[in-house]
Formats: C-alpha cells, sequence, structure tokens
C-alpha cells in the first residue's frame, strides 16, 4: 500500500504541472567565472551544477571561453595572466530511521567535511582548457582526484574534441557530458542521486581513466571513449568502450535533452587498483536512456528528468561485471521534477526510482524522494532532502527497516568559492 501511495502522489504532482505548462523562455565553478567575466548563473539551470544551454556551450568548448581577465599573448600562446581556482566544500548531516545504535546515520552522523576539494581549471591554449580537481579530505595519499584536458577544434559548426581523463568515482562518463540526469555522478540536480538517477543506481559511477573522442553542436553531441574501470592501476592490457549519443533541441520555448548511454567490452588490469578492483579481467556491461525538459511554468522554472538504466548480469565462467555481481540484471527507472517555487532562490523536488538489485530474490528496491534547496548566493546552497524507501528488499535480514531505517535524511551546506 505505501509503494501505491507513494506512485500516486508522484502521478498527482507531475499531473498539476502538466495542466499549467505554458511555454515560454526560460530566463560555474567560481574559477570559471573568474575567467569569463560572467555570474555563475549564466551557465547554470536554477541553481549549480545543473546546466543551461549556455553553460552546454562553455564546456563544449572545453573551459576556453575567456572575458573576464587580462591575457598573456604571444606566438601560440593564449592563457589567463592567473591560474584560476575555486575551494568546493559540502557538509552533511544524515539521519537514517532505523533503531540499531551502531549505525551512525541511524543516531544522525556530522559529516564535516563530507567532501573537500580543491578545483583549478580554464584554458591553457586557443584550443586546449582544462579541469582538476585535488581532494582534500586528508584520506590516503592520492590527491589527483580528477582531470581532463581536452582539446577543441572546430570543424564545419561543430566542436570536435579529443579529452584525456582521468577520475577515482565519477565513471566513464566523467570524459564528456552535457545533461543534467546524472548520467555522470557530479551533475545532479539533488544530493540523494540514486534515489532520482537509474545511471547512478546501477553503478555506472566508478573509477575510470581513457580518452574521449567527441563530436558535439547546438542539436546534440556524441561520445567515444577509450576506458578502464581504475583510477591507479598499472599495465593496463585491452580497455573497455563507451558510447553516448544524446541530442539538445530547443522547442515552443523548452531546453530538451535525450540520448542513450552504453557500456562495454573487457578491461584487463595488470595491478590492482587502490578503490579495490583486482588484477585480472573485468567485464564493463550496462546501457542507459536519459532524457531531460528545462523551461518555465507560469513563471516558475521547472526542470524535468527521466531516466532508465541497465547492468547486465555477471555470468559463469566468465569475468565478474564491474556495474553488477549479482545473478540477474540490474535495473532501474526514475522521474524527478524540480520547480522553482522562488526563481533562481528557492526549488522544491520530488522524485521516484524503481529499482531490481538483480538479486534472485527479495530484489525490488523503491524510493520517493522530496527535496528543498535554498541558495543563499549563487554559489552558496543549503539542501534538504528526504527518501522513503519500500519494496521487499528490505525484507532482507541485510537490510531489515527496523534496524537499518526505511528513510534518508540529508541536510547540506554546499558552497564553492
Amino acid at each position: 500500500m505505501r509503494k501505491k501511495g507513494c506512485i500516486l502522489i508522484f502521478l498527482l504532482f507531475f499531473i498539476l504541472a502538466a495542466e499549467v505548462v505554458l511555454p515560454s523562455e526560460a530566463h560555474a565553478v567560481p574559477a570559471f567565472a573568474r575567467q569569463t567575466g560572467m555570474a555563475c548563473s549564466t551557465c547554470h539551470f536554477q541553481h549549480f551544477p545543473a546546466l543551461n544551454a549556455f553553460g552546454r556551450v562553455f564546456k563544449a568548448g572545453g573551459y576556453t571561453m575567456i572575458g573576464g581577465q587580462s591575457m598573456v599573448e604571444g606566438d601560440m600562446l593564449s592563457l589567463p595572466s592567473v591560474l584560476n581556482a575555486s575551494m568546493v566544500l559540502k557538509v552533511r548531516y544524515q539521519k537514517t530511521s532505523g533503531d540499531d545504535t551502531s549505525s551512525e546515520t541511524n543516531k544522525g552522523e556530522f559529516q564535516f567535511p563530507d567532501e573537500a576539494s580543491l578545483f583549478l581549471g580554464g584554458r591553457i591554449g586557443e584550443h586546449i582548457g582544462f579541469a582538476y580537481e585535488m581532494g582534500l579530505n586528508g584520506e590516503g595519499t592520492d590527491n589527483f582526484t580528477s582531470f581532463k584536458m581536452p582539446f577543441v577544434y572546430d570543424v564545419a559548426g561543430t566542436k570536435v574534441s579529443v579529452i584525456p581523463f582521468n577520475t577515482d568515482s565519477l565513471g566513464a562518463s566523467f570524459g564528456f557530458e552535457l545533461l543534467n540526469t546524472s548520467a555522470v555522478r557530479n551533475i545532479r540536480t539533488i544530493e540523494h542521486r540514486k534515489d532520482i538517477s537509474a545511471q547512478q543506481y546501477i553503478g555506472t559511477a566508478t573509477p575510470a581513466e581513457g580518452i574521449a573522442f567527441v563530436a558535439s553542436n547546438n542539436m546534440g553531441f556524441m561520445n567515444y571513449s577509450l576506458w578502464a574501470p581504475s583510477h591507479t592501476a598499472k599495465d593496463i592490457g585491452p580497455v573497455s568502450q563507451y558510447i553516448r549519443v544524446a541530442a539538445t533541441p530547443t522547442f515552443a520555448g523548452w531546453d530538451l535533452g535525450g540520448g542513450v548511454q552504453w557500456w562495454g567490452g573487457t578491461t584487463s588490469l595488470g595491478t590492482a587498483d587502490a578503490a579495490g578492483l583486482s588484477a585480472g579481467n573485468h567485464k564493463t556491461h550496462a546501457w542507459a536512456i536519459d532524457a531531460q525538459a528545462q523551461g518555465v511554468v507560469m513563471a516558475l522554472p521547472l526542470g524535468v528528468y527521466v531516466t532508465y538504466g541497465n547492468a547486465e548480469k555477471s555470468k559463469t565462467g566468465e569475468p565478474e561485471n564491474v556495474f553488477n555481481s549479482n545473478s540477474n540484471d540490474e535495473t532501474a527507472w526514475a522521474i524527478v521534477g524540480e520547480l522553482g517555487v522562488l526563481p533562481n532562490r528557492l526549488t522544491a523536488t520530488l522524485g521516484y526510482r524503481s529499482g531490481d538489485t538483480g538479486e534472485a530474490s527479495d530484489n525490488k528496491d523503491n524510493a520517493l524522494v522530496v527535496g528543498v534547496l535554498y541558495q543563499v548566493a549563487q554559489n552558496v546552497r543549503l539542501e534538504l532532502n528526504h527518501s522513503l524507501y519500500s519494496g521487499n528488499y528490505y525484507d532482507l535480514p541485510a537490510n531489515n527497516e527496523d534496524a537499518n531505517g526505511d528513510q534518508l535524511t540529508t541536510l547540506m551546506l554546499f558552497t564553492a568559492f
């Protein structure tokens, strides 16, 4: 009954939204804001890190756009006179509803910081940019958290890019992604990423290193990547493939997007990865489809995001699938809407995810999530998420809802400066 009630509430929200839709015109991290001389809201829809159409253009251009700074120019040289940096900080309080007092989150856990990093990025040359994140949490010795260096050239109105990349946890899609559907882990509308995104639920946010080959214009983009599910491993043999195709048209004032993702192949690692992947062969088999619509409803900005994902089961006699070690396919679909109750200041979110863990039984894992986000400033926000979980997955002793809880509440301060 609880599941049916959750679905009914969710459908009612979107039916009411659909009844009042009147198509009309829709109204960076600070390192990029400093380089371009533009406000964060120039590139982001409702709030960071979600991108609008202009933000996609900036990102597709390899972070090379300038305008806010003096330049050092010379023969085959064009870069800002300063190195642009940002500090990114997330402070969270999380509480689950279980009665097992050995669980930190059941008692309420203050995470300060949940994430902290130094971000450097921007223009290296006329056709070259970079984005680098160094973790500051003090965990381990590897501070090369993520890095990419786009080489971008205009070819007949299309930007053609080659992007070497490396990340500890953002997945193969980190090489190049423009949609806000959480196709890549760090571009999401609210904090509870696995409750609003099928791609995140099926576990595509792995360590990843490789090279992305990209073509993009204002109608969409294509990304073909050769990659390995590793961040630190050495002696990498045959690698996996990642393909992303997406369209980004506009219609009746709405900024639309949709596409497919495919992960395939097998990677051979000669050494173990620090994140836990052993030496040997590892399959990377999954696929996903997603869509988004960003526009205005009765003068209020609205974003709607829909995803479906499938991680192939691991088969006897074959290397284990990095995304799914179970004997059945792991699947999920999710839909989430975010309404700007006070445009550019306060948003309200409602989402629903239906998941299948791939286990032989007790495999249904669903989530209803509500959220409120308040922007203290364009680069400082307070966020409250509450998720309610249901399904026979929580009948398992290891996941017993009485002990571990069937609800998760997160209060977060997220800032970049």
